[in-house]
């Protein structure tokens, strides 16, 4: 394995650690800034909506420059924000300096997808993008309890000193780890917009949005439905939310093996047994190890989904895979914001607790539904363009004449 997937897994770890760990210091920051927990929440909301527009507006802006400068001047952007985070001394100083950490976040992971699929043989470029995508699972299974237990113990910022920490790391792994792709050739932002154009490209960017969005609009009112629905007691919940992340370490490693040797196949079987694990898991959501068994499996099924989602981005871009790339992360990101909306919706209706997992599955199944269409319509592409291509005994017949 390329020692360079290790430092980009470690950008994402740092990227993942700054994005979720808020949600756990919520509560001391607005105390710290005497602000209400709806403002000191957009904190989150802001980051999120900066995410979705560094990865179109500064993917594209960076489209025709080498990706490795780039993915270390974005972890230089990383590392500002998270310090301004760390020595905010007031609540605007504090999003000013979200905004410019969130700002790298899509570019990263959209650039840095490009990236570790280059450094491996084509019929592992998935499994790297799963490496890579490892440090942000990591960051949900050990960062975000590790981190809130320091902010807890130590003081907030202290938390954000330590990220900007892992951010110098990451930093100096790009630096010396990463290798430049000699044969990375930059379409230009005229090229890389050429990829929008492949109505895959948007096929595959819905699918990620309705897919994610399902696995989101469970997650985000996940504490409620343990500690309201399943009766687990309140200081259980962060020890079954390291079960959920374990869960997304392991389906992030075989997903992205799975999807090497046949990205749709792995899409069709994923997605739908996601849809029957979230209903699985709304029905069954007052039984106590029906619940743990299930909390598993959704973390591992959903983000087992994730290589597949972006590799196949990547391979209908083709030629010009950067922005298109980068878009996917936006779409990740606006599924997260679907979903959690739509749950909110659900819970606000007074349809109680399970229901936001009742809406992740019905965005899932749309998902399905859209990756059966493009599926389709993408075998029947593949198949019109072999039956174009001379057959073997043709090409004989030519050179005998």
């Amino acid at each position: 394995m390329p020692l360079g997937l290790i430092a980009l897994a470690l950008g994402g770890f740092g990227i993942g650690l700054t994005e979720f760990v808020i949600m756990g210091l919520l509560p001391e920051v607005s105390a710290d800034f005497q602000v209400s927990e709806a403002t000191a929440g957009w904190l989150i909301s802001g980051y999120a909506l900066s995410v979705v527009l560094g990865a179109l507006f500064l993917t594209a802006a960076v489209t025709h420059l080498p990706r490795k400068p780039v993915l270390a001047s974005l972890m230089v952007l990383f590392i500002a924000g998270n310090l301004l985070c760390a020595l905010a001394p007031d609540y605007s100083t504090m999003m000013v300096g979200r905004v410019i950490a969130a700002l790298c976040h899509g570019a990263f992971f959209g650039i840095g997808a490009v990236v570790a699929a280059d450094m491996v043989a084509p019929n592992k470029k998935a499994g790297a993008i799963a490496i890579m995508f490892t440090g942000l699972t990591a960051a949900n299974v050990l960062g975000v309890p590790l981190g809130t237990l320091l902010g807890q113990q130590a003081g907030w910022r202290s938390t954000f000193w330590a990220i900007t920490a892992v951010g110098v790391v990451a930093l100096v792994g790009i630096v010396l780890l990463v290798p430049k792709i000699a044969h990375e050739r930059s379409a230009g932002l005229r090229g890389e917009l050429q990829a929008f154009k492949s109505r895959q490209v948007w096929l595959s960017i819905t699918v990620t949005v309705l897919g994610y969005g399902g696995v989101f609009g469970a997650f985000t009112y996940i504490a409620f439905t343990l500690t309201n629905v399943s009766g687990f007691a309140p200081t259980s919940v962060p020890w079954l939310l390291i079960l959920l992340g374990v869960g997304l370490f392991i389906g992030n490693t075989l997903g992205g093996k799975a999807a090497d040797k046949n990205v749709d196949k792995t899409l069709m079987v994923i997605l739908p047994a996601l849809v029957v694990i979230l209903a699985v898991f709304a029905l069954t959501a007052t039984n106590q190890p029906m619940t743990i068994a299930c909390l598993f499996l959704m973390g591992g099924i959903g983000f087992a989904t994730v290589p597949g989602l972006q590799m196949r981005v990547m391979k209908w871009a083709t030629a010009a895979p950067t922005l298109a790339s980068g878009a996917n992360i936006a779409a990740f990101n606006l599924g997260n914001a679907l979903g959690a909306w739509l749950g909110g919706v659900t819970i606000t209706a007074g349809l109680g607790y399970t229901s936001p997992i009742w809406a992740g599955a019905g965005l899932t199944a749309l998902a399905v539904i859209v990756m059966a269409y493009a599926g389709a319509i993408g075998r029947s592409a593949t198949a019109s363009s072999e039956q174009k291509l001379p057959s073997d005994v043709e090409l004989q017949s030519a050179q005998a004449h």
